[in-house]
């Protein structure tokens, strides 16, 4: 509600509504810095002031991989993405004209060249396919596309998606070792292939200009910045934004809702026992106070 209702109708204005931006000429037609910049710069500040999820790096400070229980519901969700983007982008036309075709394969073309590269990428960078980096390639194409989808041509539009498929694959280890805990690589796709599509727009959009799409990029993600920040720690104060390690220990689903949300896995004991407990709990602390 605060960044929805307070931030990004600022930065919008500026873009879209005959602000700052739009009369120096920013591009960015369906929100590639508007929506998903926005998105990924207030995710990063609340990633980083919540802190790490228990056991996500190790005593030497080493992240750990905690991956995805079901990655077939994750890519069925990326897959309902990427038919809402036709939506998403087209739909930014606000007119039922021969533009919106010309969007939606423009968008199509981004995508799958963004699952493409990403597939290879991470193929060549850990020898064998990960499905958690060709979905968030598939995404990373989508988010790059946005913002120029109405102006490149088709081979442009499969640069800048096969680009983002590539960036988002060694973007998510890096937020890793800077101590950011992204779960799903929001910010790596939204933030990262969000910045990239914009200027995207500067490289191959005729009569765009990169420096005026930088002060773009810079200026919202400044003021974004600001503004999460305020939020964040405002509700960290009063509120509050992380449970208790005991509830984080047990998940959520049992303390929030009082019912397993998988009531067929089969619980083991905690390999670690109560020392191990015990060291969660200190990390917890240690969050806490960060």
């Amino acid at each position: 509600m605060l960044i929805t209702g307070i931030s990004y109708p600022i930065t919008g204005h500026w873009i879209w509504g005959g602000g700052w931006l739009a009369e120096m000429g920013f591009g960015d037609f369906a929100g590639s810095t508007a929506v998903h910049s926005v998105g990924g710069w207030a995710a990063l500040v609340g990633a980083y002031i919540l802190g790490p999820r228990m056991g996500k790096y190790d005593e030497d400070g080493q992240p750990r991989a905690i991956p995805g229980h079901n990655m077939g519901f994750a890519t069925l969700g990326c897959l309902i993405l990427w038919i809402g983007w036709f939506g998403f982008n087209p739909g930014s036309e606000l007119a039922a004209n021969e533009n919106v075709a010309y969007i939606a394969v423009t968008t199509n073309l981004a995508a799958a060249a963004g699952g493409a590269t990403a597939t290879i990428t991470s193929w060549l960078k850990d020898s064998k396919p990960d499905l958690s980096m060709i979905i968030n390639g598939v995404l990373a194409g989508l988010v790059g596309i946005t913002a120029g989808c109405n102006g490149v041509s088709y081979l442009e539009s499969v640069i800048i998606g096969g680009v983002a498929g590539i960036i988002v694959v060694f973007s998510v280890p890096l937020f890793d070792k800077l101590k950011v805990d992204d779960p799903v690589g929001a910010t790596s796709v939204h933030l990262v292939c969000g910045i990239w599509g914009t200027l995207a727009v500067g490289i191959f959009v005729e009569g765009a200009n990169i420096l005026t799409q930088a002060i773009g990029v810079i200026s919202v993600g400044l003021f974004t910045v600001i503004m999460s920040t305020i939020f964040w720690l405002a509700l960290k104060a009063t509120m509050g934004i992380r449970v208790h390690a005991e509830q984080e220990f047990e998940g959520l689903d049992i303390a929030e809702h009082g019912m397993e949300a998988y009531t067929g896995f089969m619980k083991e004991p905690d390999a670690l026992g109560t020392t191990g407990m015990a060291n969660r709990m200190d990390i917890d602390r240690g969050l806490q106070k960060h």
